[in-house]
């Protein structure tokens, strides 16, 4: 799985993740938050783009970026679904490897794209049930940035 950095270049997810923890061991006792977001465009293919965010509270951050192409979702319910199965999957990835680096109980957010107002208010208890079911914080529209801003950006 590659990622993309702004400043960084191509990373693998390894050394995304190296990244990630250089960025945090700067200055290890600040508050940090872990945000993963998903978006997606369909036109001919569904374009997919998973966003990881290190916040550094109060002090801006970092972001990653994995972009992908797969068969045209058409169902926008299955789409949302898939967003956020695979920013679950990319969250579950990087606690695990968090945990295993000492950073027990980090703060992690997945940002789904669904929110009150358009099509996808009616998802909104399913798939807050799924990411907190899941042992992750939610945030969705107008709140939930890496997806909606942050991979929006890279999806077309």
């Amino acid at each position: 799985m590659i990622f993309e950095s702004p400043s960084k270049g191509r990373l693998t997810f390894e050394q995304m993740f190296a990244d990630l923890l250089q960025y945090l061991s700067q200055a290890p006792n600040d508050r940090y938050k872990l945000i993963i977001g998903t978006d997606s465009h369909t036109r001919h293919d569904t374009v997919l783009v998973t966003a990881v965010v290190i916040h550094h509270l109060g002090k801006g951050g970092r972001y990653y970026f994995h972009k992908s192409h797969r068969r045209a979702i058409k169902s926008l319910r299955q789409k949302i679904f898939y967003e956020t199965s695979t920013s679950l999957a990319v969250a579950a990835r990087l606690t695990n490897l968090l945990d295993e680096s000492g950073f027990i109980d980090f703060d992690v957010e997945i940002h789904i794209d669904v929110g009150h107002q358009g099509e996808t208010k009616d998802l909104i208890r399913e798939i807050v049930g799924m990411v907190t079911g899941s042992g992750y914080h939610a945030a969705i529209k107008p709140h939930s940035f890496g997806a909606s801003k942050v991979a929006d950006k890279y999806t077309k």
